[in-house]
């Protein structure tokens, strides 16, 4: 399966039919070299903050109430995006109103009938607690893609092993992690949270990132990272773990994924963390103890 993951430039739409027509754009690129599923970043939706006033674009809680017009919309255009183009495309993450003024960071990810799916992020940064009104999601979930399960795990949530774990023991083999982060710290985060995950769960990891510098915005200000496809460091796999990444300017990191050589490689396997992940409980290691050396 050929999976192609993006850095993606923030601009500034002027509307958002110029929203749409850089999504096809984008995609048209996707499908050019050959990928089966898309993967766009995080916060893909707070692009659209810049349709508005800048009283709006650089207020995030204004950005945050303005932008939910256009949630229909954007569904409506993925889902003609996926299914026009044949493709499975994650589109980023849409920040939407759930209710009482709360928000929860949703991740699309759209088939080739059009059809789609959502995951809301779990884990909620420092950044996102600080607004007051974004929420953590409060369920996990895996869906098929021609056949692999996948699942997807935004940003923040790539950095924890439990919910992925979960994920892994459902059947899914292909981890998608939609990320924005602004500084070097935590593009390295959540770089390291992606090859743990892997390394942990024996699966591919498809990590997009955001790029570019976005003034109006104070969720979309400063964006750092590069996008990349990850495996275990395994026999028969990448030894640093990286099957391609972006470099530069490059909009997408593209790869065709064996599943069928991920499966067969615990055969010939130099460690088994996923095997071996049970091990970890028994009742002798579940508290540590503080001991003194004799004297």
């Amino acid at each position: 399966m050929k999976v192609a993951v993006a850095k993606y430039t923030i601009d500034a739409p002027a509307d958002f039919d110029a929203f749409a027509r850089k999504q096809a754009q984008w995609l048209d690129e996707a499908k050019a070299l050959d990928a089966r599923i898309a993967v766009l970043p995080e916060y893909l939706s707070l692009e659209l903050a810049a349709t508005f006033d800048t009283g709006i674009s650089r207020d995030l809680h204004a950005s945050l109430a303005a932008t939910q017009r256009h949630h229909g919309a954007f569904v409506e255009l993925f889902s003609r995006l996926a299914r026009e183009r044949a493709m499975h495309v994650v589109a980023g993450t849409f920040l939407l109103d759930v209710g009482g003024g709360r928000y929860r960071n949703r991740s699309y990810a759209f088939a080739p009938d059009g059809a789609h799916v959502w995951q809301d992020k779990l884990r909620l940064t420092g950044f996102e607690k600080g607004t007051g009104v974004i929420e953590s999601g409060d369920e996990l979930k895996v869906f098929e893609t021609d056949g692999v399960r996948s699942a997807v795990a935004v940003c923040y949530d790539s950095e924890f092993p439990l919910p992925v774990r979960a994920q892994c023991e459902a059947g899914a083999r292909l981890l998608i992690v939609p990320s924005c982060t602004d500084t070097e710290a935590g593009a390295t985060r959540v770089r390291v949270g992606c090859l743990a995950r892997a390394l942990e769960n024996r699966c591919f990891v498809a990590q997009s990132v955001t790029a570019g510098e976005a003034p109006w915005s104070p969720a979309l200000d400063v964006n750092t990272g590069e996008a990349a496809l990850i495996a275990p460091m395994d026999v028969g796999l990448p030894h640093d773990g990286m099957v391609v990444q972006t470099r530069g300017d490059q909009h997408w990191a593209v790869a065709t994924l064996d599943f069928a050589a991920l499966e067969a490689s615990r055969v010939h396997a130099q460690v088994a963390n996923d095997r071996d992940w049970s091990a970890q409980y028994f009742p002798s290691v579940a508290r540590a103890k503080v001991v003194r050396a004799a004297a």
